[in-house]
């Protein structure tokens, strides 16, 4: 089954800001990263949370609890116009008593198969993801 399109409206506020609204989301983006992410740190939040969401839903789809996840993106850029990213490392840290085969495969389907903002993104670029498995200490 299609997904509707995803609409983004931005307007103009002054300066290199824009307000965005996407259905009932809101932001503000901004050149400088200082209202709001830029263009590219907005990138980088899409792929961090399209694959982290993808690594807790699958997770918990397979009944594997964990206490806490996060993740830490960082996209080095090419030193000439237009700066695209060029190269991704992205660590996931699952904290609890989850497999780490669990946390593998989860992070092998979301780049593979499920994230839709990597897949969408040019092929060129190396992207690494390591994973960390915290204590399952309370």
């Amino acid at each position: 089954m299609a997904k509707p399109p995803t609409v983004v409206d931005l307007t103009w506020i002054g300066e290199l800001k824009f307000s965005g609204v996407s259905n009932r989301a809101t932001m503000t983006v901004d050149s400088a990263g200082v209202a709001g992410p830029s263009p590219v740190q907005a990138l980088g939040f899409a792929l961090a949370g399209c694959m982290t969401t993808d690594v807790a839903y699958i997770l918990t789809r397979g009944r594997h609890a964990f206490r806490a996840l996060r993740s830490h993106l960082v996209a080095d850029r090419a030193p000439d116009d237009p700066h695209r990213i060029i190269r991704m490392s992205l660590q996931i840290v699952v904290e609890g008593s989850v497999p780490a085969e669990a946390v593998a495969r989860a992070i092998a389907l979301s780049r593979e198969k499920y994230c839709s903002v990597w897949h969408s993104m040019r092929n060129d670029i190396a992207f690494t993801v390591t994973r960390e498995q915290a204590p399952a200490s309370a």
